[in-house]
């Protein structure tokens, strides 16, 4: 079997973008799984990837690259709990999470927000399409004033105006709903 020669920088900062863009958040869950530790879990898996982008041409290509590379992410693991045994994640019982507190909207809450996002949805509805599509490209698309405007064939004051009617209109049309809108 050939060797792969060694990715020169260029090449070899290209492979850690796509290794992190495609494996960053199931080996990062991976990682949690096994060590139980957020803080400790972010490094392991940053470390992961920088040692696998070091020993990339040490791959021969008999496994998956995202087998090789969970590969390297146990070992960093396994080395992890040997140096420090009181790090591994200890299971405790359901009343430990009494104390904690919910990062998901209550009940109440939850129903109230879904209730606010039905009154918007409706308002966007009613705006005018002229009106409605440029608050879409900018609020939501994150467009700027200019590439919208660029995007409409329409100078950027018109967009402007656009987004200062449509937001003045939503403003109105929710306090009529019942929803203060901050924007």
């Amino acid at each position: 079997m050939e060797e792969t020669p060694a990715p020169d920088t260029a090449n070899r900062d290209l492979l850690f973008r796509d290794l992190v863009r495609a494996h960053w958040s199931r080996l990062h869950r991976f990682i949690i799984k096994n060590i139980g530790h957020c803080d400790d879990a972010e490094d392991l898996t940053q470390q992961a990837f920088a040692e696998a982008v070091r020993s990339y041409e040490r791959f021969r290509g008999q496994s998956e690259l995202s087998t090789w590379l969970y590969g390297i992410a146990m070992n960093l693991v396994r080395n992890h709990l040997s140096r420090a045994p009181q790090r591994r994640f200890d299971f405790v019982g359901e009343e430990a999470l009494d104390a904690m507190a919910c990062e998901a909207p209550s009940p109440s809450a939850a129903l109230v927000q879904s209730q606010q996002l039905h009154a918007l949805q409706l308002a966007m509805q009613e705006l005018p399409e002229h009106m409605r599509e440029v608050l879409l490209l900018v609020a939501v698309d994150e467009l700027s004033y200019e590439d919208a405007a660029a995007l409409l064939t329409v100078p950027v004051g018109t967009v402007r105006s656009r987004i200062s009617r449509a937001r003045g209109e939503l403003r109105s049309r929710m306090r009529l709903a019942g929803v203060e809108l901050d924007f």
